[in-house]
């Protein structure tokens, strides 16, 4: 073996260093005893410590260079395989990763033989295991138990038990389930005890430990996480995921506005696609705003959005254009402004943002007297739904479909019914695991319940469904101001002033402008 333990840790906080092709600061530490060249180690940790971050382009790259450097460097094709896979994702480019291990030999028995050390051939065997002939369920849970093996086999090879972590919850198939994800923390927390600057140990954890049961157990990582990899621009982000949980709305911008940064910075760091960029901190990134009432900091990242999406038109960008526009408009009720302008062929959208977009649709159009469109966006998304068996979002896409259906009724003034479909939607969303980030249904069951309700006068009613709605979306400004609203009406006084204090602080920075804000100051006794 020529080296048997190597720790790696780039030392350039917020600048470029002069590594062949990739762009990196500070990624974390680690060891991994392997066989290759002297030569090729530093490529090859730094495409370790790039995977654990999920920046899988910047760790293909860095494997691929250690192959350039040790052509029979066998873990540097495992690694490079490897970066095809992205379990938490639910997504595998399975193809592509075939080939790169038929690139260190045509079967498995010829991989095998490359590798010098049966602990580097257990790595190649749970590589092979993972992209084998067969359903990728069967073959993640497969990859799962052979993972496992292998961190019993060696207790002492932390990134062993970190790719285990990661590979059960890669298992989760339905959607977050408790016990196997916190198997997977189980085992990441051990890595974290170990080795507090093991970027893979704070990542997981965090993905363990982001819903808002588990969220508080997760802060010790969020806490750490971008410190452990500030080079890695989902390391940036991923505290995120705790903080909008337990809706601490100033660390969600603060966390995203710093990826934004970092994965443009890359960009043109490396003379990339404009849709290399993080979309999906953008979108994190006007999610908070919205929340902290800064609507013209919000309308600035849709206008981005939307620019980029003319720019280089993909399905990333108008998935993210989709839900971006859709939580804008629902956050700040402008259903005939500009951001309604907007352009979306919904017949190009998976199934989920599909729904997004007809229901924002139909909602504007019931909110502007144009009840026919509305029926035509509520016929689309049923006959949508119809063609969607066993699609993913089919129960987001459901619930929005009832959530417009009943809006629909409400308007032609059949209450008794609409409340009954409300009651269906919020039943719905209850029976789904939690996600995370910001919400799907866009305009979460309960909370447009509530809506309805304390518009037909009936507060008491109203307040328990925004109670509700807060416990799946933590200090959610809408919420918190239909639950303000409610109680005071309701006469709960006491729960009023808590709901109006909560906001004060979340709308610190809000707009001036923002009616709800005088309506909070007027109710806690403040001058603006």
């Amino acid at each position: 073996m020529k080296r048997a333990l190597l720790i790696f840790s780039c030392c350039c906080l917020l600048a470029l260093i002069a590594l062949p092709g990739v762009y990196a600061q500070d990624l974390g530490e680690t060891t991994f005893a392997n066989s290759g060249a002297d030569e090729a180690q530093d490529a090859f940790l730094r495409g370790i410590l790039l995977l654990h971050s999920f920046e899988y382009e910047d760790a293909r790259e860095a494997f691929q260079e250690a192959c350039r450097i040790d052509p029979d460097f066998a873990m540097a094709y495992w690694g490079e395989a490897m970066s095809h896979n992205h379990p938490v994702w639910m997504s595998q480019e399975t193809n592509d990763a075939r080939d790169v291990l038929k690139a260190l030999g045509a079967t498995s028995e010829e991989r095998l033989a490359k590798a010098p050390t049966a602990r580097e051939k257990d790595y190649l065997r749970a590589a092979d295991i993972l992209y084998a002939e067969g359903e990728k369920e069967a073959r993640d849970d497969a990859f799962a138990e052979a993972m496992q093996r292998l961190a019993e086999r060696y207790p002492d090879d932390l990134n062993a038990a970190a790719f285990y972590a990661l590979a059960l919850l890669g298992t989760s198939h339905e959607g977050r389930d408790y016990a196997t994800y916190m198997r997977a923390a189980s085992v990441a927390e051990e890595v974290f005890a170990e080795n507090p600057k093991h970027p893979g140990a704070a990542h997981y954890l965090i993905h363990s430990y982001d819903d808002p049961v588990h969220a508080p157990l997760g802060l010790r990582a969020a806490r750490v996480y971008a410190q452990i990899a500030p080079s890695a621009t989902h390391a940036l982000h991923m505290p995120s995921h705790i903080f909008v949980a337990l809706g601490m709305w100033d660390d969600v911008v603060s966390s995203n506005e710093e990826s934004w940064a970092a994965s443009d910075a890359r960009v043109q760091a490396k003379d990339l696609s404009i849709n290399q960029r993080s979309y999906h901190a953008l979108s994190w990134l006007m999610y908070g705003y919205l929340q902290q009432g800064r609507y013209r900091d919000a309308h600035a990242m849709l206008d981005t959005m939307q620019h980029d999406h003319q720019a280089d038109e993909s399905g990333s960008t108008r998935h993210y254009l989709t839900a971006m526009r859709a939580a804008y408009v629902m956050a700040t009720e402008n259903w005939d402004g500009d951001a309604m302008d907007i352009e979306i062929d919904a017949a190009k959208l998976g199934l989920e943002s599909a729904a997004t977009e007809l229901f924002i649709e139909g909602v504007a159009a019931l909110e502007t007297d144009r009840r026919a469109d509305a029926e035509a966006a509520s016929q689309a998304l049923a006959g949508r739904l119809k063609e969607a068996d066993g699609q993913r979002g089919r129960e987001p896409a459901s619930i929005m479909a009832d959530q417009l259906e009943a809006l629909l009724l409400l308007d032609a003034e059949e209450t008794d019914d609409a409340l009954a479909m409300l009651e269906q939607a919020a039943v719905a969303e209850d029976a789904m695991s939690f996600d995370f980030g910001p919400p799907s249904p866009v305009k979460p069951a309960h909370e447009l319940y509530g809506d309805v309700l304390l518009d037909l006068n009936r507060p008491a009613e109203a307040q328990v469904q925004y109670t509700l709605a807060l416990a799946r979306t933590p200090k959610r400004a809408q919420a918190l101001l239909g639950l303000a609203r409610a109680a005071t009406q309701a006469g709960d006084d006491a729960t009023a002033q808590h709901a109006y204090a909560d906001l004060r602080a979340i709308w610190h920075s809000a707009d001036e402008d923002l009616t709800a804000l005088q309506e909070v100051s007027a109710i806690l006794g403040e001058a603006r």
